[in-house]
């Protein structure tokens, strides 16, 4: 696997964002993920974003980070939030999405920030799972989802 830094508005990088919008709608039943990003986010030292790519050059993995501090969302001072992680359905269960939350936490930790949170919803048991056996541990909600009955939110400390 080839992880490799990109602009979130890179062209793998929209390919990729759309066909995880897409999921999140078939998910809940609406338009997908409605949280305002913008590239700028994702720059480094207050950010990241990560592509892996097959052997064939095709991306099927994603991910990113962005600063957060104190805000009325309910962020905390310090906090990198995880955004866009998501692997291509036929090779899901291989770990790529392992090897991408690593390297983000890794990259936030040396950034200096001191705990990587992320919102999912209820109806992605996936992630839940791999949040969770990652050392996550569920948290105040927070963000743009923090009123939804759906949303779930989780925190680890760097």
């Amino acid at each position: 696997m080839n992880i490799r830094q990109v602009s979130f508005d890179h062209p793998d990088a929209v390919k990729l964002n759309d066909q995880v919008q897409a999921e999140y709608a078939v998910r809940y039943g609406d338009e997908g993920d409605a949280t305002p990003l913008d590239p700028s986010m994702f720059q480094p030292p207050a950010g990241l974003y990560l592509i892996a790519y097959d052997p064939q050059d095709r991306p099927v993995a994603t991910g990113g980070w962005r600063t957060q501090d104190e805000n009325p969302e309910g962020y905390r001072d310090g906090d990198a939030e995880l955004k866009r992680m998501y692997v291509i359905e036929e090779l899901r269960g291989r770990g790529l999405a392992r090897h991408i939350l690593a390297a983000l936490e890794e990259d936030a930790r040396a950034a200096g920030r001191t705990r990587m949170v992320l919102e999912t919803g209820t109806k992605q048991p996936e992630a839940v799972a791999l949040y969770t056996s990652s050392g996550y541990e569920p948290c105040a909600k927070f963000g743009y989802y923090r009123f939804h009955e759906l949303s779930l939110c989780f925190a680890k400390q760097l």
